[in-house]
């Protein structure tokens, strides 16, 4: 699922809740900062730029096929166009499967969550709400004393997912009832300003008449970044406003199920040819902020800078407002495998798993096409190694792990206590580096740009690293580039700031993933060459 920007979960605290919270490292950071150094720029970016000045100039590099598994993208937006992925064996709109990989005019990549015939998914449940609805009629109300053992451990399994459901739709209520008093009270202070479309200096020189004014005017200000006010209200607000709404009527409404949308037959997981050519579908904002930090172009005097310098981007359109569904990731790995790509972006996750053991086969399917899986590791602040996320490296067959899996936790711009990025799930065993994932400015629909946070946004600098070691070392197989990749980090040698259950603690850098640090372009090239 594609989690907003936790801002909008912090408001209500920050205001009503809690003593005042802002998200950390709040100030403004450099722009492109994610691609700067440390040492030279006073940004905990992973150096990129040095790499490019001090490495690569005047050296040769092959183009590099990178698949993004996410929400869909912008194809035609100004600062990625010219890097989408063409089919070079398919005829653009006859309507015909040219290359015969049983998809028709896959021009850009494919869609698994949409039909010819009747559009697109745009919002689907959690998985937690499938499960319970597919096993509803036979354990909400089943007599224990008929249970088998087996069956008697899915009833309990059942209850507990239910409880955790009305949980998650209590605190959906609340929050959009503390988000709607938020925005009742800000526009109260709105009002007094004294102008509709206030600016950054008008909340500086205005005088706060109570304890709620001045909280307001402080979260505004740390929190307001780029962009006018109306546009911050509608973005980070009313985009608040409109989550819960949605969380409600659609990620845990049991009467709610969108699949007839697709017409696949969902309970047969070895079907693999459906789906349409949208690549961008409904709402194409999260996998095109990706794609740009990706390799959005570096030399057009426009918007951003992608990490990787030659890369192209296919679209495999798989994650609604939801859920991302096991069999569309199984179809989705094994799709971008099979048709070339080199490194697959899935910035994406979930708490439970439909049929896991679906996406371990494509997953085993794009370790023997040598290709390397990155992976967000979410945004809960949870610790992975006591939580299970969806997917994950780890084969349910007890098979082994995924060698060429890479999972990435977010970090901040600045070198303190707050290094790791307080949304950030993180594990000793299970994350494996971190990287850039706050304020990260990139491309959205409609040649526009903004920032987000999110692991969503620290998984494709890694991939774009991923994608630039490829390109400038074409031998070199998918598990050596993560092997390179966690040799080559900048080590974090003092304790960070992380979230438990009930409260934060400070721990070593080397308690929260297997790398002990942040991931660093320049280092890992360097360590490249050697190999």
């Amino acid at each position: 699922m594609k989690k907003p920007n936790p801002f909008k979960l912090l408001v209500v605290a920050a205001c009503f809740c809690l003593p005042l919270l802002a998200s950390a490292q709040a100030k403004k950071p450099l722009p492109n900062w994610q691609n700067l150094d440390l040492k030279t720029d006073g940004m905990f970016g992973i150096g990129t730029e040095k790499a490019y000045t001090e490495l690569l100039k005047d050296k040769k590099h092959t183009t590099v096929l990178v698949a993004v598994i996410d929400g869909g993208v912008d194809i035609n937006h100004e600062d990625l166009k010219k890097i989408i992925w063409v089919n070079p064996k398919e005829i653009e709109g006859n309507k015909a499967d040219d290359d015969g990989n049983g998809y028709a005019d896959d021009l850009h990549g494919w869609n698994f969550i949409g039909s010819v015939e009747k559009g697109d998914v745009h919002y689907d449940n959690l998985e937690l709400t499938r499960i319970l609805r597919r096993d509803m009629s036979k354990y909400k109300y089943a007599n224990t004393k008929t249970l088998s053992p087996d069956e008697l451990v899915k009833y309990h399994e059942y209850q507990k997912m239910d409880e955790v459901l009305n949980t998650k739709l209590k605190e959906a209520q609340e929050s959009s009832s503390g988000m709607l008093n938020f925005t009742l009270r800000l526009n109260e202070l709105v009002k007094n300003i004294g102008k509709a479309n206030p600016t950054m200096k008008d909340f500086e020189g205005y005088n706060p008449q109570n304890e709620v004014e001045t909280r307001l005017r402080k979260v505004i200000m740390e929190n307001w970044t780029t962009g006018d006010f109306n546009t911050f209200m509608e973005d980070e607000i009313y985009g608040g406003l409109k989550h819960y709404r949605e969380v409600m009527d659609y990620h845990l409404n049991l009467d709610f199920d969108s699949r007839d949308t697709v017409g696949d037959n969902y309970a047969n997981i070895n079907e693999h040819f459906y789906g349409n050519n949208d690549v961008a579908g409904p709402d194409a904002d999260h996998g095109s902020h990706v794609s740009g930090i990706i390799g959005a172009v570096r030399d057009n005097n426009l918007g951003i800078k992608g990490v990787a310098n030659d890369v192209v981007i296919m679209s495999v359109r798989t994650v609604p407002n939801g859920d991302e569904r096991d069999k569309d990731v199984a179809n989705a790995i094994r799709y971008a495998a099979a048709n070339g790509a080199r490194v697959i972006n899935m910035s994406f996750g979930k708490d439970y798993s439909w049929n896991k053991a679906a996406v371990d086969e494509a997953v085993k399917f794009a370790m023997s096409k040598d290709v390397l899986l990155v992976h967000a590791a979410g945004n809960d602040s949870k610790d992975n190694d006591v939580k299970v996320s969806y997917p994950n490296r780890v084969y349910e067959d007890k098979s082994g792990t995924a060698a060429g899996w890479i999972e990435i936790g977010a970090s901040g711009f600045k070198d303190d206590d707050n290094l790791a990025a307080s949304f950030s799930n993180y594990g000793k065993t299970t994350v494996d580096v971190f990287a850039p994932g706050v304020k990260i400015l990139s491309t959205t629909p409609g040649s526009t740009y903004k920032e987000h946070d999110g692991t969503s946004m620290a998984a494709p600098v890694v991939t774009g690293l991923a994608a630039l070691i490829r390109s400038y070392y074409p031998a070199l197989t998918a598990v050596q580039v993560k092997e390179i990749i966690m040799k080559s980090v900048t080590k974090v040698d003092h304790k960070v700031v992380i979230k438990t259950e009930k409260s934060t603690k400070k721990v070593p850098f080397a308690e929260i993933c297997q790398s002990g640090g942040i991931v660093n372009a320049y280092e890992a090239l360097k360590l490249a060459a050697t190999y």
